[in-house]
């Protein structure tokens, strides 16, 4: 019999983080978000936290929150993106942020839930990003040694999940969320719709259960729009 790793809701989902936890979570700006758990972050005032994340959403929104409550300490991302704080927490020297290459990043996150410590990549070879990384040929090209990342706590957001933790994401929210799943010590999902075990489809499961621990069905998901473009249709007369 399944394992039933539901709890009651997101109070219960983020027990146990405390300031200065490394906490990954997953998304692409907006995309797929945890948003219920990042509110639960804001609420509770953790702080001194080190956040693995694609980018840090928008100022008034995803982990912006964390951010305009300065309860984040460093910022391991991709790029800025259109958060303004966050840029102006890095100039100023506020923010410590380790950016780096964005297919980087997702292996360095798939590397740690899979238990392979290191890898070496031809991504950031001569730039700052190389700086004191070892470098070795491999077919004549130069590689630099990017080490696996992993977390206390990873935190995710599916669209569907059964109460032993198997989850289905939707679309590009697909994004991050399975390869943070694997490389969580605790990892919560959050779920737009939670069903029985055994209520999936076997074949269309990306994370399986065995790397989650605490599931919840979440609500109100504003899923809000990074850049809304609207394009006018014009009329014939």
């Amino acid at each position: 019999m399944a394992l039933d790793k539901t709890v009651s809701g997101v109070e219960a989902a983020c027990q146990g983080i405390e300031d200065g936890m490394t906490v990954m979570l997953g998304g692409f700006g907006l995309c797929g978000i945890p948003e219920c758990s990042i509110g639960e972050l804001a609420r509770l005032g953790v702080k001194d936290l080190t956040c693995i994340s694609n980018n840090a959403g928008v100022d008034d929104f995803g982990l912006g929150l964390l951010l305009k409550a300065r309860q984040i300490r460093k910022m391991i991302a991709s790029y800025v993106g259109e958060n303004d704080e966050f840029e102006r927490q890095m100039l100023s020297g506020e923010l410590d942020v380790d950016l780096i290459p964005q297919g980087s990043l997702a292996e360095r996150c798939r590397a740690g839930g899979a238990g392979i410590p290191a890898f070496f990549t031809p991504a950031g070879f001569g730039t700052e990003i190389a700086e004191g990384k070892e470098v070795r040929q491999f077919d004549g090209k130069p590689h630099i040694l990017e080490s696996a990342l992993t977390a206390d706590f990873a935190i995710v957001k599916a669209w569907k999940g059964d109460t032993a933790g198997n989850l289905i994401f939707k679309a590009t929210a697909r994004n991050f969320n399975p390869a943070m799943a694997m490389a969580g010590g605790i990892t919560i999902a959050e779920v737009e719709e939670l069903v029985p075990a055994g209520a999936l489809d076997p074949n269309q499961i990306h994370t399986p259960g065995i790397f989650v621990q605490r599931i919840f069905q979440g609500a109100h998901y504003e899923r809000r729009i990074e850049q809304r473009t609207i394009s006018t249709a014009s009329s014939n007369k």
